[in-house]
């Protein structure tokens, strides 16, 4: 049995034709080491489909499609969830990112030179699809993954003899309800 050719996952954007750029299609077959980085139960169908095109006079723009099923432990239960994700992801790589970045710090006064647009980056001499890959899965992942009918339910504690709080007592309107309620009951007392 043949085996197939290995995908290419870094583009020196030096050797990229700047007028054309690139397609790729990357569907890694190894995923051992992205399964345990992002501490997964189980990883399936990944594909990351799109294109590196010049952007500007020395800019390269990524512009993909992200799609992945992945499982994940159940916050509540530890039973696998699992989730299909599909998302598009793009980035620029612009060579004026330090200008870019410290503009908008000046904008908001602050101090952390963080630029508007979160698809800006630094150009790289090469740009590293597994990366790309792996950052844009860890965004999109499902932060609290919960199997189907799972609740936290309600905990109680309390000392012995004290009634436990319950979130209806820390309604703020509640109290005034019955408020009304014993107010009203003692006008009607004094007529």
């Amino acid at each position: 049995m043949a085996e197939s050719p290995q995908q290419q996952t870094v583009f020196r954007l030096a050797d990229l034709n700047d007028r054309e750029g690139r397609t790729f299609d990357l569907r890694p077959e190894d995923l051992a080491g992205l399964i345990a980085r992002l501490e997964l139960l189980d990883l399936r169908k990944v594909r990351l489909d799109g294109a590196l095109k010049p952007e500007g006079r020395r800019g390269w723009r990524l512009e993909a499609r992200l799609g992945a099923t992945v499982v994940q432990p159940c916050v509540v239960t530890l039973a696998p969830v699992t989730t299909r994700v599909e998302e598009d992801v793009v980035r620029r790589y612009t060579p004026d990112y330090d200008k870019i970045s410290a503009t908008d710090a000046e904008k908001d006064g602050e101090g952390v030179p963080m630029p508007e647009d979160d698809t800006l980056e630094p150009l790289p001499a090469a740009v590293d699809l597994m990366e790309v890959l792996e950052e844009a899965l860890a965004l999109s992942l499902p932060m609290y993954p919960r199997a189907d009918g799972a609740d936290l339910g309600e905990a109680q504690f309390t000392e012995k003899g004290v009634a436990p709080l319950k979130d209806e007592d820390l309604k703020p309107f509640a109290g005034l309800a019955a408020l009304r309620d014993k107010m009203g009951a003692k006008d009607g007392e004094e007529e």
